[in-house]
């Protein structure tokens, strides 16, 4: 049984919280160029210029890419033959605020949803998988609530067609219009329970946007929608252009036979999210 020590993790989350929220992933920075370069309306064109030199002045000078450095939502993949000495949940918080602090990132959580109250660095969202192996990765999401506003599920009769379940994940971006940040990177979640659907749409958001899923049933999905959601001519920053989206992603799960639960969660163009295997 292979130990690690609490200290690590907090140390670990830490790097983590200024690394998301100071690097643009490489996969969407790349997916940005290439769009920069396929671009011919110049409006759009220039939005999507100072995308790209934002991204690059915040990781030159280590700033935060976005105002809203988000409730972060720590992803934990815990091998069953690795044994944390501690407090696995205390420790994602210390390293939360460690981070946030350090970095000079915003802090926007609050207690209580309903009375509000004074924003603070913690706690955040965390997610727990028991995997094979001894190994722990931890990942970091940093979740701006301009995009996370715009999230949406429904539960579908289980004899509705797929233009139904395509119909409702396009309105839902057409619906966000331009209020969440474009070009979005989309993340549908299909399958198991309400929750289980929402969930998945989140971890949708982590998978390499240069990466199709593996079913060629869902492939075949995700390329149609995203060429459906760029029929929408909303545009980067909703000024028009050939580019609303720059990947569907979608991941799905059984589900119970009178059921069929869909959920939408929408990226901004600064899909932050940083990554480390302990």
């Amino acid at each position: 049984m292979r130990k690690i020590a609490v200290k690590t993790i907090t140390e670990t989350i830490s790097q983590l919280c200024a690394q998301a929220n100071f690097q643009l992933r490489k996969d969407v920075l790349a997916a940005l160029n290439s769009t920069y370069r396929k671009e011919t309306n110049a409006r759009a064109k220039r939005m999507l210029k100072a995308i790209i030199d934002n991204a690059q002045i915040a990781r030159r000078e280590k700033l935060a890419i976005c105002q809203d450095t988000g409730l972060p939502v720590v992803f934990v993949e815990l091998g069953q033959n690795a044994q944390i000495i501690g407090d696995l949940k205390q420790a994602i918080n210390k390293g939360i605020e460690l981070g946030y602090k350090k970095a000079s990132l915003r802090n926007s959580v609050i207690a209580d949803p309903l009375s509000r109250g004074k924003s603070r660095f913690s706690p955040v969202v965390i997610h727990i998988d028991l995997v094979k192996g001894n190994k722990l990765k931890l990942t970091v999401l940093p979740k701006g609530f301009g995009c996370e506003n715009k999230s949406l599920m429904k539960m579908f009769n289980p004899t509705v067609g797929i233009d139904a379940v395509k119909k409702f994940i396009v309105d839902a971006v057409k619906t966000a219009g331009p209020d969440a940040c474009p070009p979005y990177v989309v993340g549908i979640g299909i399958g198991g329970t309400a929750d289980t659907a929402n969930l998945l749409a989140k971890k949708a958001l982590l998978r390499q946007i240069n990466k199709h899923h593996a079913q060629k049933r869902i492939r075949v999905l995700e390329k149609e929608l995203l060429s459906k959601i760029n029929k929408l001519n909303i545009g980067p920053m909703g000024l028009d252009g050939k580019t609303t989206a720059l990947a569907v992603n979608i991941e799905t799960y059984p589900t119970h036979i009178a059921g069929l639960p869909v959920a939408v969660n929408i990226s901004c163009h600064a899909l932050r999210s940083a990554t480390k295997v302990l």
